[in-house]
């Protein structure tokens, strides 16, 4: 550890600009810091505080918003430090995207071990967020695949930490994984890449028509394939239909795949959501229309084929700003995990409601994650069952169908997701995360979000 003398930073020096989260609840003024460098990093912090990290703002909800404060910006610390090609062990700053991480070493046999559902995240926030993916059960969350990190704290002291045996490393480490970036400022990090044969996967998509099919299918994938995750009708009262993909690494498409089944899926192009409609086209009259013709199209489709790694893990990033498509008012994630033993019931229960309500989305997303406690003290990912749906912001009559939700999660002992959430009773953040006491050990008390305020009280 070592402390940095401070300087300050002019007022006038600081830019302001509107911020929203990806859910776009809201709007606000920021007061936006650029730090440019590790080494200025703690001058800056300590003449700027509070305030907490910005990144690419794609956490849904408010874990990354200071309205009327500060936003550090450290976007443009954005370079690959060093690669262990015999360790796969690769250190970069914190702006990093996992795209130009999977882009960069993909085709050279590494990929990130971890990667969630959209890679236009950076490195610092897969970190802050203990972000997870298709791979659970085999691969754990990205904090299982970090080596080390520098932290910087608000009063210039710069730490860093590992999962090693030392206890006080670890505890830092631990609180800083998940940790909704409230420990410090992340200046640098080592993360281990997996081997890969190359930017293929050999992926099969399986229609079913129950959650008990689900489970079953899900559990014998879990055996020998390294990725599933499951597309399941929110409409449908009881989740009576969905379709799981399960995917393999494999070398580059050979004689033995029909040319037909190969998609080289890699984007030539995104489009983009061109407006923000006046009301959201997520609604009661498209979701069944949205949800049968997914399923259709889908179901015509099942069938193995070799596929390029990025319209697997990431399907929704091939559409920029899609989401635009709620409207103005924005939209909400549900994202929940449930344990394992009551799984079937709650999920059940949940989807009941959701139908019920007319409400929701046609990207209902469903798994099963692996039997395997996270690091971080704030990490969501543990062994059950998750699933996410999202909801346009109708005001008053989502707020009560989502407090209904709650009422399932908490029945069942589950926990609502931080990276996702924007509107958690402070009761069911308390009772999700038994090592809240633990983690506020290690705050930063220079760092503050809105959603610290709304949960933690500052």
């Amino acid at each position: 550890m070592s402390q940095v003398s401070s300087s300050r930073v002019s007022s006038s020096s600081v830019p302001s600009s509107r911020v929203s989260s990806w859910g776009r609840l809201s709007d606000a003024e920021h007061s936006v810091v650029p730090i440019t460098s590790a080494d200025a990093a703690p001058a800056i912090l300590q003449a700027s505080a509070p305030g907490i990290a910005r990144g690419m703002e794609r956490s849904y909800g408010d874990v990354a918003l200071n309205a009327g404060g500060t936003l550090w910006d450290t976007r443009s610390m954005n370079r690959l430090l060093a690669f262990d090609d015999a360790t796969g062990i690769l250190t970069v700053e914190p702006g990093v995207l996992l795209r130009d991480i999977q882009a960069t070493f993909s085709r050279q046999g590494w990929m990130l071990a971890v990667t969630p559902g959209t890679e236009i995240v950076t490195v610092a926030g897969a970190i802050a967020n203990d972000v997870h993916g298709k791979n659970h059960a085999t691969m754990g969350t990205f904090a299982d695949h970090v080596v080390s990190i520098t932290l910087v704290r608000t009063d210039g002291e710069v730490i860093v930490c590992g999962p090693g045996d030392e206890p006080e490393s670890r505890g830092w480490f631990e609180a800083t994984c998940g940790g909704l970036g409230l420990t410090g400022l992340i200046v640098q990090a080592s993360i281990r890449l997996k081997r890969v044969p190359g930017p293929w996967l050999l992926a099969e998509d399986i229609p079913y028509q129950s959650l008990p099919e689900f489970f079953e299918l899900s559990d014998s994938s879990e055996q020998s394939f390294e990725h599933v995750v499951s597309w399941i009708d929110i409409t449908t009262g009881g989740g009576r239909r969905g379709i799981l993909s399960r995917a393999n690494p494999v070398p580059s498409p050979h004689r033995e795949v029909p040319p037909s089944a190969t998609s080289l899926g890699a984007a030539k192009g995104g489009i983009t959501f061109p407006v923000v409609p006046p009301l959201s086209l997520v609604n009661s009259l498209t979701l069944p229309l949205l949800n049968r013709a997914y399923y259709r199209l889908k179901r015509t489709r099942a069938g193995s084929k070799v596929v390029h790694y990025k319209p697997f893990f990431y399907p929704l990033d091939a559409v920029e700003e899609w989401n635009r498509a709620y409207g103005p008012r924005g939209f909400y994630q549900y994202q929940c995990v449930l344990p394992r033993a009551t799984g079937l019931e709650s999920v059940r229960q949940i989807l009941a409601i959701v139908a019920r309500s007319g409400q929701g989305s046609f990207l209902g997303v469903l798994k099963t994650l692996g039997d395997r406690e996270p690091i971080g003290m704030l990490s969501f990912a543990r062994p059950g069952v998750n699933l996410t749906i999202d909801f346009p912001n109708l005001g008053a009559s989502t707020l009560a169908l989502l407090s209904s939700l709650d009422a399932v999660v908490t029945e069942h002992g589950g926990r609502l997701y931080l990276a996702k959430d924007a509107r958690m009773p402070v009761a069911l953040f308390e009772a999700g995360y038994p090592r809240l006491a633990e983690f506020t050990e290690y705050r930063d008390p220079g760092i503050s979000s809105e959603m610290s305020r709304r949960l933690l009280g500052s």
